[in-house]
């Protein structure tokens, strides 16, 4: 049976273009779908409900809707309404789900998912990267690493340089779908406070080593060695930073 209004939405009425309501309108239901307010199988209120409830048009609600369903959030059938999707449908990719997801998991498991898919993506293209580096891209990387090695007592600075060496080597490996895959994930992840975590002592000082046996296996043409290198940073230096979880970490 589909519920009139939505628990916890607050009325959005401000003097706006249509368009920046409907990222609003957008936002608010990607966290009420997230959070499981509104569950799968479950169907959303009717568009007069909506207007109502969030302040706005039908042309907001309709085309909001139409925005959700692109994200694989819900389906529209004529005649039933507009049905909540199971999470196996949703697109991770999409920016506004994805933070969504960071946002709402207190258990940091969409986190730790995303450390491992970064791992299986970048790795790999850390050994493509020793394979396939000319001499002025393995220039460029030694570059890169000599800024961040020199920017390691600056904690506003180092962590873009930080950035700048991974992207550098995804455009080495010449991986153009693992690479926008991983920029995706990586650079929507960063925005969050949970990702960052925690700054364990000597923080960019292990990270710095860490990247320079990544530079120096591509350097090399080591592709198993650089592959190897990439794995152990990414994985090893989530787990430094990772938040406890109340009942299971600390």
């Amino acid at each position: 049976m589909a519920t009139t209004t939505i628990p916890g939405i607050p009325s959005i009425a401000v003097q706006a273009p249509a368009a920046r309501l409907g990222v609003a309108v957008v936002r608010q239901l990607v966290d009420v779908i997230v959070t499981g307010v509104l569950a799968p199988g479950e169907l959303l209120p009717p568009e007069l409900p909506l207007t109502t409830q969030f302040g706005v048009s039908r042309t907001v609600i309709r085309e909001s809707v139409k925005r959700l369903e692109e994200k694989g959030l819900v389906t529209v059938s004529q005649g039933r309404g507009t049905t909540v999707n199971p999470p196996s449908s949703w697109n991770l990719l999409d920016p506004v789900v994805l933070q969504a997801m960071i946002d709402h998991d207190d258990s940091l498991g969409i986190l730790d998912e995303l450390s491992e898919v970064r791992v299986g993506l970048e790795s790999p293209m850390a050994g493509h990267a020793a394979e396939h580096a000319d001499a002025e891209s393995l220039a460029e990387l030694q570059a890169a690493f000599d800024r961040m090695r020199a920017a390691v007592d600056d904690p506003t600075t180092f962590p873009q340089l930080d950035v700048a060496f991974h992207i550098l080597v995804m455009e080495m490996s010449g991986s153009r779908l693992a690479q926008s895959i991983a920029r995706t994930l990586f650079e929507h992840a960063l925005v969050s406070n949970r990702y960052r975590g925690r700054d364990p002592e000597r923080a960019f000082e292990i990270t710095v080593d860490e990247h320079a046996r990544i530079l120096d296996a591509i350097l090399a043409g080591d592709a198993a060695g650089a592959e190897a290198a990439m794995h152990a940073h990414i994985a090893d230096s989530w787990a430094r930073r990772r938040l406890p979880v109340h009942g299971r970490d600390d």
